[in-house]
């Protein structure tokens, strides 16, 4: 496999480029490369109890703390990092961060690039000064390094879905999140993962789920 440099937001983003013939999972690529609609999204709750009281403690945006632990568990999946670029398969060494914040005065969302930190203190810190210092709504198109994070706290859903632009190569993951309840002593709290099934199976998620509520339970 060729390790390149991406040409993205990131430089320091590396990828290898896929040998396809040889790839396990070519066929599964081939078959859901080509479907009508190959992204599927699942939804799932995730007890924050701990991770709440921890992000309390340290005074943290909830939002950007979850956005971290979030990344940090998928990019140790390999099955996170696949996407399509130049009409190959590349694989990403690490996956950085594009989140929606919201205007309260306006009710008009921005769309916040965060390039991924090897601590949560740092992340936080980092996100939090970028999403309040960013003016424009849209800074370009969302890059093939991210993973995409919106967060839904007015309700507490059990389904999501996304908007569709048509583009089926559009591989890069969409995490939601939303309203937490508080039952039985707990904090639970809706997630949602949307991925392209070129890449990533229902176990891959499995493993998403087992890690972060480790993550979260743990921190």
């Amino acid at each position: 496999m060729q390790i390149v440099l991406v040409e993205g937001v990131n430089m320091e983003n590396r990828y290898q480029t896929i040998d396809f013939e040889t790839w396990k999972r070519k066929d599964y690529c081939q078959i859901y490369r080509n479907a009508v609609q190959p992204q599927y999204c699942v939804s799932f709750e995730l007890d924050v109890t701990n991770f709440k009281k921890h992000v309390k403690e340290n005074n943290w945006s909830f939002t950007m703390a979850f956005i971290f632990a979030v990344t940090k568990c998928a990019n140790e999946i390999e099955e996170f990092r696949y996407r399509f670029l130049d009409d190959e398969v590349v694989l990403y060494e690490s996956i950085d961060t594009s989140f929606t914040y919201l205007d309260k005065e306006t009710e008009l969302f921005k769309v916040v690039y965060v390039p991924m930190q090897d601590t949560i203190e740092k992340f936080v810190q980092l996100a939090t000064v970028t999403a309040e210092n960013q003016k424009e709504h849209f800074t370009g198109p969302v890059e093939d390094d991210v993973y995409q994070f919106s967060a839904f706290p007015w309700i507490t859903f059990t389904h999501i879905s996304h908007t569709d632009f048509g583009n089926r190569e559009k591989a890069q993951p969409i995490f939601d999140w939303g309203k937490y309840q508080e039952r039985e002593g707990k904090f639970m709290m809706p997630f949602a993962v949307q991925v392209h099934h070129a890449f990533v199976d229902g176990i891959h998620i499995g493993k998403l789920a087992d890690k972060l509520q480790k993550y979260l339970d743990e921190v």
